[in-house]
């Protein structure tokens, strides 16, 4: 009986434990989920007889050896900053590693004694990125095949909210997914390649510079630049393309509104305030304005950015920055603090369902000199708090993934992204069964 442990029992977890948990059935697996909320981990598992819920302290170095060294797969489902320490001891104690985070710098250095040890860890197997890289590796592979060159990539992605679930919210947007990430999206230099030109987009520039997207569905969202597109030229295979843009989507109008925040500095995470307890929401705002003693804040923020029409405002006085109403969080930094702020105006209710939007954008030219393009577009709505679009478009590939590695389906080895057709076309087909299908346009020029 193989043992799978995962650590982390929060909002993704429930679909790949369930997933796992149905195959475990066929497979004889036993799944460990732990969490440092024991009762969660606990609540995940209830629909089922077998399963073990533990508690774990992942920086209690004894207590996560402990548990990794029970498995023989583990599934890190934590932020991503805990992934390298995990996978580190897996390295140690010869286990495989699976995440659906970004390869970072620290886990690439243990690539070759990964494979040294013959050892399998897979990382960016969940949506964005994930469900991304294998579908736009389908189609680039194919390309290829039929001899034509792809001369233009752009690829976008959201967890944004389902429309039946905007209507109570003029951002269109609540919290789908962890909102210290919302809160810091973007923040460093956006890198990638337009017309063969390099381009670069400081975060203060960057929900300035937005491209207009479609679905036929679901309507119109804006398109921002994702930190570094220029390094998946080599991931995908596509070293000399022109043109390569990855990218976030927020519904249209999201990003002048967020610019404000950004240009006014309540984004930043760089520095702590302590502020007096009485601080209101107004005076928290009115302190990244200039100061003075006439005119109001609304006036004041106006003849800052010239551009803020009533729509923003609108927005704005919708969370609450215009009012007298408390802080609720007076020690921190602005960006600790705006998150507390959101986390009231932009919860999800019981009755939300959120959505994931995707899409992909090439140009291609055939053999022949044709130019050819094709859109593919993916559109995932959430059914419940627990089988939300988010969740099953990260723990599903994931969860296929584990059990198709279990079952002797993928024999590589080493540190591996699911770029590689042994990896995302048995996902892609199986995600497919489950509903999470692509519908692609073509035409030509």
């Amino acid at each position: 009986m193989k043992t799978i442990l995962v650590i982390g029992a929060g909002k993704s977890s429930k679909v790949l434990v369930d997933y796992l948990m149905e195959r475990s059935s066929l497979n004889k697996y036993h799944l460990i989920l732990a969490d440092t909320n024991v009762e969660l981990a606990r609540e995940r598992l209830k629909s089922w007889d077998s399963g073990e819920a533990i508690q774990l302290k992942v920086e209690n170095h004894e207590e996560r050896r402990l548990a990794i060294s029970r498995s023989d797969v583990v599934v890190s489902m934590l932020p991503a900053f805990l992934h390298p320490i995990v996978a580190g001891d897996c390295l140690v104690l010869g286990k495989h590693f699976f995440s659906a985070s970004y390869e970072s710098e620290e886990m690439k250095a243990m690539g070759r004694e990964v494979a040294a040890k013959g050892l399998f860890f897979l990382n960016e197997c969940g949506l964005d990125p994930g469900i991304d890289h294998m579908s736009a590796m389908r189609i680039i592979d194919e390309e290829k095949k039929e001899g034509n060159t792809i001369v233009l990539f752009k690829s976008y992605c959201g967890g944004v909210l389902s429309p039946d679930s905007e209507k109570d919210n003029p951002w269109k947007y609540k919290f789908t997914w962890n909102p210290r990430n919302v809160v810091l999206a973007g923040q460093g230099v956006s890198r990638f390649i337009r017309n063969g030109k390099y381009k670069f987009v400081p975060y203060h520039m960057l929900f300035r510079r937005t491209d207009k997207l479609k679905f036929e569905e679901v309507g119109e969202f804006d398109g921002y630049a994702n930190r570094d597109s220029l390094g998946y030229r080599a991931v995908y295979g596509l070293e000399d393309i022109p043109t390569i843009i990855r990218g976030t989507l927020r519904r249209t109008g999201f990003c002048r509104s967020w610019d404000v925040l950004v240009q006014l500095g309540i984004t930043d995470d760089t520095f702590k305030v302590e502020l007096p307890e009485d601080f209101t929401m107004r005076e928290f705002f009115n302190a990244f304005l200039p100061f003075d003693p006439v005119q109001k804040v609304e006036e004041k923020l106006q003849s800052l950015l010239p551009w803020v029409d009533n729509e923003i405002l609108y927005k704005l006085e919708w969370l609450g920055f215009f009012s007298n109403d408390p802080l609720p969080l007076v020690k921190g930094s602005p960006a600790e603090i705006l998150q507390v702020i959101l986390e009231k105006k932009w919860a999800m209710r019981a009755d939300d369902h959120d959505m994931v939007v995707m899409q992909h954008q090439f140009e291609i030219i055939t053999p022949q000199k044709i130019r050819k393009h094709i859109y593919s577009s993916l559109v995932i709505k959430g059914e419940n708090r627990d089988y939300t679009a988010m969740a099953k478009t990260v723990g599903l590939p994931l969860a296929i993934a584990v059990d198709m590695f279990l079952q002797g389906e993928i024999k590589l080895k080493g540190l591996h992204l699911p770029t590689k057709k042994e990896i995302y076309i048995p996902i892609l087909r199986e995600l497919a069964e489950k509903g999470i299908v692509f519908k692609e346009e073509v035409c030509y020029d």
